[in-house]
């Protein structure tokens, strides 16, 4: 397999990215309140080892460092998220200038350094006192999410672009409500197909916010999506492997892109189906500039005889991350092409890509991280496969750029190009980092 910068466009948008509460810190500085994960990490039991996102890479303090570190691996974009809380303490309401002054600075650092700032306005990080008026399963959170679209819009649009309104709105709804292993940790499946309602709702509204708000913004989405295979040809795992598509991925896809809920599960889930009026599809199918995938793996499963989707998830044989997610890289290709010829989004790009391993130090001081950076390498070469096969694929980023506070697995998982010392906040950048360095500066390539 070889794979060269040359394989892509020469306008590809090569990028990395995080997301707030795993990198910033300073939970309680500068007038920011607690969010969803603030409470839910310090509830004993919710992480590993009790972690929190407390200090995690201390970029609230370090942002100017790590913007140097983004142009030494030669990027023109970066993907950071906003934090909720910082801006809007209340969720609502008053807005906190330290928190905005804070999304001032590190914009005006990323154009200064020549990097495209893109934002993500929602990445899991709730104001808490939104979560006690009864977080997403509530209809009002949807408009709240737009009322905050519309102050960071005002501030930043004269500089920022590109505007993401939510990540991965199946984990915030379900793995937030329905199983509980996210914050805010409630367990109620009902509760987690009304949260996403108001999830894909809010999408709607904070785009028409932004866009108001924010002259020729580009606005769009990022779905975690994941390529859903039967374990066997066996007619109940076909049903088995359409069931949980529809779950995980048309659930979003398809009001998305004014299909509506598809009808299959709609039917499934019976009395637990949300409550949706009249104007809300609609509204959730605003016209998108582009569609973010964030992709690590795919899905092998099963007909099962219990569950409300009456599936469960088959191991192939095969190689493994360290998050136990099966290397699958050709599904990258297949989801790409997926979505492109079924919902024709005017682009695409990979909002997140990226595998954890066990990251160590060396006796020779370098991180051997050779299985990164072969994930990295072959996906690439799948992501130029789906382009030379007609998909809009504009851009890539890889997650992440620092290793960080990896939720509930707290700071046990590491995704970084950068290798973080969390005790001394020292970064040392991986071998994978320096391959892409290499590969971004048109000197790497492999056999």
């Amino acid at each position: 397999m070889s794979i060269q910068r040359d394989d892509f466009p020469a306008d590809f948008v090569w990028g990395t990215a995080t997301a707030a509460y795993q990198i910033e810190g300073a939970v309680d500085e500068d007038g920011r309140a607690p969010s969803i994960w603030d409470t839910f990490s310090h509830t004993p039991g919710k992480t590993r080892d009790g972690d929190t996102g407390d200090t995690a890479c201390d970029h609230y303090h370090r942002y100017r460092e790590d913007v140097a570190l983004m142009r030494e691996l030669g990027v023109n974009a970066y993907r950071f998220s906003i934090a909720w809380p910082r801006v809007l303490p209340q969720g609502r309401g008053v807005v906190n200038g330290a928190g905005l002054d804070f999304y001032d600075r590190l914009v005006d650092a990323l154009l200064g350094a020549g990097i495209t700032p893109w934002a993500t306005l929602y990445h899991w990080d709730l104001p808490q006192a939104l979560e006690d008026a009864g977080g997403w399963p509530r209809r009002d959170t949807a408009y709240a999410l737009a009322e905050y679209a519309a102050v960071v819009g005002r501030r930043l649009g004269d500089r920022l672009k590109r505007w993401i309104t939510l990540n991965e709105p199946w984990c915030s709804a379900y793995l937030g409500y329905g199983n509980g292993v996210h914050a805010p940790g409630r367990q109620d499946f009902a509760l987690s197909l009304q949260a996403a309602h108001h999830l894909l709702l809010g999408h709607g509204l904070a785009t028409e916010a932004l866009r108001a708000a924010v002259p020729g913004a580009q606005v769009g989405v990022t779905l975690n999506l994941t390529p859903t295979h039967p374990a066997t040809p066996d007619p109940r795992d076909l049903e088995a492997a359409r069931r949980y598509d529809g779950f995980f991925n048309r659930w979003y896809l398809d009001p998305l892109f004014g299909f509506g809920y598809p009808l299959d599960m709609w039917e499934l889930y019976g009395p637990m189906v949300p409550h949706v009026e009249p104007e809300d599809l609609r509204r959730i199918a605003v016209p998108l500039d582009f569609l973010g995938i964030n992709y690590y793996s795919r899905s092998v499963v099963r007909h099962a005889e219990q569950g409300p989707l009456l599936v469960e998830h088959v191991r192939p044989e095969g190689e493994y991350t360290y998050m136990n997610w099966e290397v699958y890289p050709d599904g990258i290709r297949e989801i790409v092409a997926r979505v492109a010829r079924e919902y024709r989004p005017r682009s695409i790009y990979i909002t997140e890509n990226g595998a954890c391993y066990p990251d160590g130090v060396e006796d020779d001081g370098e991180i051997h991280d050779s299985k990164r950076l072969e994930y990295y390498r072959s996906h690439l070469s799948k992501c130029a496969q789906a382009i030379r096969e007609g998909a809009p694929l504009k851009g890539y980023f890889a997650w992440s750029l620092l290793d960080n506070f990896e939720w509930a697995e707290g700071y046990d998982k590491r995704f970084g190009l950068f290798y973080v010392n969390f005790a001394t906040q020292e970064r040392r950048l991986k071998q994978s980092g320096r391959w892409l360095k290499g590969f971004l500066e048109g000197a790497a390539e492999a056999g």
